[in-house]
């Protein structure tokens, strides 16, 4: 469609339009479907509807979606485990139980080999390169070719920005405390320490803090400050690690039913993209803010022992962490695909990263 009319239609800000203006999904097809008909979809969060920034986006997302449609697509958001668990959300949504999902992709990696990728690399891409490369650097065509015989349409709907390191119960001196540690830790990052002698676990959020504090894990990872501050699990660790080598700029995503999206005419797909390129927006936004918030709190408070991982520590999951992703790279011809589209992008942004943001911060420092 006429990329002019709609925003005249739609009536978004420009700014937030353009943010949207990505190339659509390779998977939409014409549909038949009037301008009249109307579409009732549900979607579950892999997280819980209470759990602010994240779940608030994705009703947001909704809303934005039904007002700009005139009614025309309904969304009905649904926290995880309401309508099924958590981690079941992959499988319901690509045999259509579902119409939508919102996740992070690392949650699939037992099946569907890649795409970790989509989420982010330990020691990879942050916020700013992981939306250039799934924008404009060939990354969404790749995550929609990895998603395809999986029966769904991906689409980056969130950033949660640089995480933190994670908390301990015990300081971390050497790279001999990981073993034996057991630590909630998904994707890439938990395979890399994994390496290092630790037992990594994929723990659904409503059930973080309470394994943190009857001791079933010994450390946990999430999001950033303001996050971990409203879980309490400064009540249940010591130690609060920064520099989130894991996940440097964690992507979200809408998955979508692939049967359900071709039924939807060319309009209503552009506005569930450029609502979902707004929502990725101002979810980073907002984490940024409320983190540098909350970063402020808990140092003021002064109840939080923030610590950083020694360098030896850092070099060695560095090194483990490039054993992984060429583990991963070698699964399939996809992945090394993948790998070599992500590689490239990172090989021209980091350079440019020296002389521009990690310059200025130098600067700032001096």
């Amino acid at each position: 469609m006429n990329r002019r009319k709609f925003i005249t239609t739609a009536s978004i800000a420009t700014g937030a339009l353009a943010l949207g203006a990505c190339d659509k999904p390779a998977t939409s097809t014409a549909s038949q479907s009037t301008n009249s008909e109307k579409f009732n979809w549900r979607l579950q969060l892999v997280v819980s509807k209470n759990l602010p920034i994240w779940s608030d986006g994705v009703i947001e997302f909704a809303r934005k979606v039904k007002l700009i449609s005139n009614d025309r697509l309904n969304i009905k958001v649904y926290g995880a485990g309401e309508l099924f668990p958590a981690f079941e959300l992959f499988d319901k949504v690509k045999d259509g139980t579902i119409e939508m999902g919102h996740s992070a992709s690392y949650f699939w990696s037992g099946k569907v080999p890649g795409c970790e990728f989509f989420t982010g690399l330990p020691f990879g891409l942050n916020a700013d390169g992981m939306n250039s490369w799934i924008y404009n650097g060939g990354g969404l065509k790749l995550w929609e070719e990895l998603y395809a015989p999986h029966n769904l349409v991906p689409i980056p709907c969130g950033s949660t920005g640089v995480q933190m390191g994670g908390w301990f119960n015990k300081e971390i001196k050497t790279i001999e405390d990981y073993k034996g540690l057991k630590m909630r830790m998904p994707g890439l990052g938990g395979k890399v320490i994994n390496k290092a002698g630790a037992s990594a676990e994929t723990i659904p959020q409503s059930e973080i803090y309470t394994s943190l504090a009857t001791g079933r894990i010994d450390a946990t990872e999430w999001v950033g400050p303001y996050h971990d501050y409203i879980m309490d699990f400064y009540k249940a660790a010591k130690f609060y690690y920064v520099g989130g080598w894991h996940e440097p700029g964690s992507m979200l995503e809408l998955i979508i039913n692939k049967n359900a999206y071709a039924k939807l005419p060319e309009d209503l797909k552009e506005i569930v993209t450029v609502c979902a390129a707004e929502t990725n927006r101002h979810m980073l936004n907002e984490w940024i803010l409320k983190d540098s918030e909350y970063y402020q709190k808990m140092l003021q408070e002064g109840t939080v022992q923030f610590k950083e991982f020694p360098i030896e520590v850092v070099k060695q999951m560095k090194a483990f962490a490039k054993e992984v992703i060429a583990e991963l790279a070698a699964k399939n011809e996809m992945t090394k695909k993948i790998y070599e589209s992500y590689s490239k992008f990172q090989g021209i942004y980091e350079p440019y990263q020296e002389i521009s943001e990690r310059a200025f911060v130098k600067a700032l420092k001096s």
